[in-house]
């Protein structure tokens, strides 16, 4: 049985539907994640799940247990929020401790969970510190120390990565992940940053205006979206007009005003359906013109602009219906690596099971 399951939940704000017949089920020590655009709900579905909020229609039941009834502070659920929500005037051993005196455990527990706690995110010398003394890292960590002290049922987090830079945020996703595997509580992760989601999740929900458009896991939401939305919200994706020509084995499909390529095959489509083929910038190879490709999808255009982003670099070329595709050309290629200036003519190609057809 499911840990939690958020069963047809609905919450409107006047005439404002915020979230619309939601439903979905977490399993026991998942890292579960809620990713979409600002606005589209997941905040409201974390504060419905926390108490903090009601819905007006549908359940959430944890553990069996239909929640309507029990008040936040009585949940087995913590909330860790992108602030910290620290208390200044308490040392960092003391914000730890302040769930299990509300609880009122003996002394003695309290003084070595708060132990445990500041062992597991690495601060067992910053017990006696004050948060303003913490950088923001050390801040986001004792935050989850004080979440997971008394080891909730569920522990949410709310955009808790996203106070932090680039280089701190990546080292602190992969103190989740371990801080995760270790305690085994279940996490409910709310955030918009998509690489976050495929880097840290078991299974993502995505969601836009008040609804799920796909529950999967990483991989296949990236490699096998459900439509045009989470295509073009779960990293970067080339999208071209597209005609189905011909199905079976493979799909055949006319590009608009580019010719005919073929693609993977899709179940529950027809000749002559219009839609969109998609395929991801790192499927897509890039060669001088005169380079022969072994590719049966290809054509020629010209290097509109380039993106050298360290280990790779982005080309965006221009075809000659007028569309842009962008390949990816890895720097560290084995050999010499060929590199391309604005305004080169080159070839891009692809194999004939990359990419997909999406309908309109």
């Amino acid at each position: 049985m499911a840990l939690l399951e958020v069963q047809n939940v609905t919450r409107r704000f006047g005439d404002f539907v915020a979230v619309k017949n939601v439903s979905f089920s977490v399993k026991s020590g998942e890292f579960f994640t809620l990713l979409g655009p600002s606005g589209c709900g997941k905040t409201t579905l974390l504060r419905m799940i926390a108490g903090f909020d009601l819905p007006d229609e549908g359940a959430i039941v944890l553990d069996g247990v239909d929640l309507k009834d029990t008040p936040p502070e009585q949940r087995p659920i913590h909330t860790v929020f992108q602030s910290y929500a620290l208390f200044p005037h308490m040392t960092v051993a003391q914000n730890i401790a302040f769930p299990l005196k509300m609880a009122d455990k003996p002394e003695a527990e309290i003084k070595s969970k708060v132990r445990d706690a500041l062992e597991q995110v690495k601060l067992t010398d910053k017990g006696h510190r004050y948060p303003h003394e913490l950088s923001g890292g050390q801040k986001q960590r004792v935050a989850l120390a004080r979440g997971l002290v008394n080891r909730p049922r569920l522990l949410l987090l709310d955009e808790p990565l996203g106070a932090l830079d680039a280089k701190l945020r990546e080292q602190m996703q992969i103190e989740l992940i371990r801080l995760q595997r270790d305690v085994g509580v279940t996490f409910v992760f709310v955030t918009h940053a998509q690489a976050e989601a495929l880097a840290l999740s078991h299974r993502i929900a995505v969601m836009n205006e008040g609804v799920v458009e796909q529950l999967d896991e990483p991989d296949r939401l990236y490699s096998f979206p459900k439509n045009r939305f989470v295509a073009d919200f779960i990293g970067h994706v080339n999208m071209l007009d597209a005609t189905v020509r011909a199905t079976g084995a493979q799909l055949g499909l006319t590009l608009d005003r580019l010719g005919p390529i073929t693609t993977r095959a899709r179940e529950g489509v027809a000749v002559d359906a219009h839609g969109v083929f998609i395929i991801r910038p790192e499927q897509v190879a890039i060669r001088a013109v005169g380079e022969a490709s072994p590719d049966p999808n290809q054509f020629e255009g010209t290097v509109h602009d380039l993106l050298y982003i360290g280990d790779v670099t982005t080309y965006m070329v221009d075809l000659p219906n007028g569309a842009r595709i962008e390949a990816l050309l890895p720097n560290s290629a084995p050999g010499l690596a060929k590199f391309f200036e604005v305004g080169d003519p080159v070839r891009v190609s692809w194999k004939a099971d990359a990419g997909a057809f999406l309908d309109a």
